[in-house]
């Protein structure tokens, strides 16, 4: 793409994500957002085809916003402290801009993420592999990671759901909130709190540490180290993980 299109690409974008976020995704539309960045509807056409492949270039977008603030986060030397910031991060995102994080994650279909969706995912796979490398993890990382992905993201469109009372929606009005739970800010707290402790244990005594655990750390270590480093076969190193599985389990 030449850098003509970018830019032009780039300005179409930046308008659709300006009416994404004042109006919601039922404004945006091929028109609103070619008079909005000034351009013929035809080139927008020519860049992205219809509506629904602009509301895909927009989730690719608010991932990229999202993942600019994940990868601002510095680890602290407590994983599991680590985990519990990530989560108030991905709320806080996701109250901060509504309309985008129903368009990244209130509309997944199977074979519809985007690349940074798969980023987003291996981030938090870190996370946990942090903290199963620790021995402070009760179950194996991917499982853990569908777990708090569920959680944190109904909490997080839960809350969208449920304006917070005095707040202007969309169009501007106060909505009325008689009959409509309002926003529960200790909901996302009390959720992440309840399944951060299912999924992990404290730290263990220099002198004791669980089998699970032990198993956890050491399949975290073998995904970690570069596999050309390790002394054992292919076949060898997957029947050692399958076994660390089960010890986990």
């Amino acid at each position: 793409m030449d850098d003509e299109k970018t830019r032009t690409r780039q300005r179409i974008l930046a308008a659709a994500a300006g009416i994404l976020e004042r109006e919601g995704a039922q404004a945006v539309s091929t028109r609103s957002v070619a008079a909005a960045a000034g351009i013929r509807a035809a080139s927008l056409y020519q860049l992205f085809g219809d509506k629904d492949a602009l509301l895909a270039a927009l989730a690719v977008h608010g991932f990229d916003l999202y993942l600019a603030e994940k990868h601002e986060l510095a680890y602290s030397g407590d994983p599991v402290e680590d985990m519990r910031r990530g989560w108030d991060m991905h709320v806080d995102f996701g109250l901060r801009h509504p309309a985008f994080y129903v368009l990244m994650f209130g509309t997944d279909r199977p074979g519809r993420r985007p690349p940074a969706a798969q980023e987003a995912h291996e981030l938090l796979l870190g996370y946990l592999e942090r903290i199963a490398a620790a021995g402070r993890l009760r179950v194996p990382p991917r499982t853990a990671a569908g777990l708090l992905h569920a959680a944190v993201t109904g909490v997080t469109l839960s809350l969208i759901g449920a304006p917070a009372v005095g707040t202007q929606g969309p169009d501007g009005r106060v909505p009325e909130t008689s009959g409509q739970e309002s926003r529960l800010p200790e909901l996302s707290a009390r959720m992440r709190d309840t399944l951060i402790a299912s999924l992990t244990t404290d730290p263990p005594p220099a002198e004791d540490t669980g089998l699970a655990s032990r198993a956890l750390a050491l399949d975290a270590a073998l995904t970690a180290a570069p596999q050309d480093t390790l002394p054992l076969r292919p076949a060898e190193t997957a029947l050692l993980r399958d076994w660390l599985d089960r010890l986990a389990r």
